[in-house]
């Protein structure tokens, strides 16, 4: 049995501490198995961090499985980038790549294993037809006049689906169950059905594949899973998951356990809704920083860490519920609050003069690259022109604001101790210029005659800073439940990007690496865009909650 210490506790990790103790199981084995018509989401790293977590904490295996029978939707593209996400998250599978595709030949010889039982019949009704026999939640459905074919029959019409002798949608496979079944998924539900589409994987030796819950579950099972741990949609299903595998000559029987999916707020976690974000042009591409994607979260700035530990902090429950986009923010902000390296950059710049500082001086001011931490330290090149934030400027001001006031002084990050002697407007009355003094002995900490400067700003020199490209990033929708709307896209925040194209940054950050995070200091975390070309950042969150107080107000 896995070693109990600092290991996370939830009723599924119950249900195998009791299987392994009982000797049901002598080890675990669990899978990821994702389908490869898209990205990965947040929703799949709860899963990846569940399946992987327990065969890293019980010292078992783990297979990464594409569970791949609708080669429609599919796409090599989304199988490469599936592995990457779940090795930037830190895991590793065990064995090679699984494809559900391995096992066509096997899938196909358990289907006719069923026909020969009596327990499946290729059946010709239209989508049509068949939805009506189906029947309703409160109706029973009626059986297909197909039915009752005999098993040699269908072995025949099987052999033809399998050869290419029918058109695509003239024939399915069904199971023969029980078309009274109070279970949808139970009444004679298809097994198979033709398609002649080019698989990734197999190429064009197939025209006919199974279905998603013929092939799990037999996916599971070949491949010796003790645990098969999916989401509770996928409840009922687990009627037909175990009424094939008790029809079929396997050995092995996993165990289906369910769990609550993951709801966030603000976004939507259906791959059919983000494909329509993507293909609608709403977002750049799966991996738009704005998308709950695991490849937008890395492109915004998010790191492995911070999901791992999102997910752990979620937990495992049956109990659907609606995670806040708080709580995910929170774990990127304490992890970069300890890891990030600090750095200042002026996003809305307005800029001052040092009067009496030279004109042609440059003094390297030395600065931590980390308040706490032994992270070294940068030079800041100071000269007589320097940009600071506009917000950070006011001509009156109560006592409340601590920045710089006219007449007033406020301390330079790192540096002096400035005055606001008077400005200089534009015709429209904005103001293009404040004109400054510096205290020279005001250098480091404040000078021992007692006179206190409460207010610290940021700032870059004029002449040395550089300029970037800086993508504020806001929530994707405009409420917390998209998914609801009767038109999710209508609910898309127009405001969700502002991209501010010259904003000047201190000269150390162009040298930063793709995907590095730095804490803008006084204004968030962000991080090198990893795909850009020029030197771009993105905002990856806030130094604060913000969304909470406004939520409350």
């Amino acid at each position: 049995m896995a070693d109990t210490e600092n290991r996370p506790t939830n009723f599924i990790r119950n249900i195998i501490d009791g299987d392994l103790a009982s000797g049901k199981h002598a080890s675990t084995h669990t899978r990821f198995p994702p389908e490869p018509n898209g990205f990965l989401h947040i929703g799949h790293a709860k899963s990846i961090c569940l399946n992987f977590g327990i065969a890293q904490d019980y010292k078992g295996l783990c297979n990464l499985r594409f569970d791949d029978t609708n080669p429609e939707k599919e796409d090599i593209d989304y199988v490469n980038s599936i592995q990457e996400d779940v090795k930037w998250l830190g895991f590793e599978w065990d064995g090679e790549i699984c494809y559900s595709s391995n096992y066509f030949d096997k899938l196909y010889g358990y289907a006719v294993e069923l026909i020969e039982k009596g327990l499946a019949y290729v059946c010709f009704l239209s989508p049509e037809q068949a939805r009506e026999y189906r029947g309703t939640l409160t109706e029973p459905g009626k059986n297909s006049p197909h039915r009752d074919t005999s098993p040699e029959e269908n072995l025949a019409l099987f052999e033809k689906m399998k050869n290419g002798e029918f058109k695509e949608g003239e024939c399915v496979l069904r199971a023969k169950i029980d078309m009274a079944s109070s279970f949808m998924v139970l009444r004679d539900p298809i097994i198979y059905r033709i398609r002649f589409v080019h698989h990734h994987q197999t190429g064009d030796k197939w025209c006919i594949y199974p279905m998603y819950d013929f092939t799990h579950c037999i996916s599971d099972a070949l491949e010796g899973i003790t645990h098969s741990l999916c989401t509770l949609e996928f409840q009922d299903n687990r009627r037909l998951y175990d009424w094939v595998l008790e029809n079929i000559s396997i050995e092995c029987q996993p165990q289906q356990i369910e769990f609550s999916r993951l709801n966030l707020e603000y976004t939507v976690m259906s791959k059919r809704k983000l494909n329509d974000l993507v293909v609608n042009g709403q977002v750049e591409g799966w991996d738009d920083p704005r998308m709950p994607t695991i490849a937008g979260l890395r492109r915004r700035g998010y790191t492995p860490a911070s999901i791992r530990e999102f997910c752990k902090r979620i937990g495992i429950t049956k109990q659907d519920n609606m995670v806040e986009m708080g709580m995910l923010e929170a774990c990127i902000r304490d992890d970069l609050n300890e890891n990030a390296p600090r750095a200042m950059a002026v996003l809305d710049p307005v800029k001052i003069v040092i009067e009496n500082y030279d004109a042609d001086k440059v003094e390297m001011l030395s600065a931590p690259n980390h308040p706490t931490l032994e992270m070294g330290e940068r030079e800041l090149p100071l000269t007589r022109e320097i940009f600071i934030e506009r917000e950070d400027f006011r001509v009156e001001a109560n006592k409340k604001f601590k920045r710089l006031v006219l007449g007033k002084e406020v301390r330079l990050r790192n540096a002096y101790v400035i005055k606001a002697e008077r400005i200089e407007e534009d015709d429209a009355g904005n103001i293009t210029t404040i004109y400054c003094t510096y205290d020279a002995d005001t250098l480091g900490k404040n000078p021992a005659d007692g006179r206190k400067v409460k207010g610290v700003i940021h700032w870059v020199s004029a002449s040395h800073c550089i300029e970037a490209e800086v993508r504020q990033y806001d929530r994707l929708f405009n409420v917390p439940n998209p998914a609801a709307a009767e038109d999710f896209a209508t609910t898309l925040n127009p405001e969700s990007l502002v991209v501010i194209a010259n904003a000047k940054l201190e000269p150390s950050l162009e040298k930063a690496s793709p995907e590095q995070g730095f804490q803008f200091e006084r204004l968030g975390y962000y991080s090198r865009d990893n795909k850009s070309q020029s030197l771009t950042f993105n905002q990856t969150v806030g130094l604060r909650d913000s969304w909470a107080k406004i939520e409350k107000a």
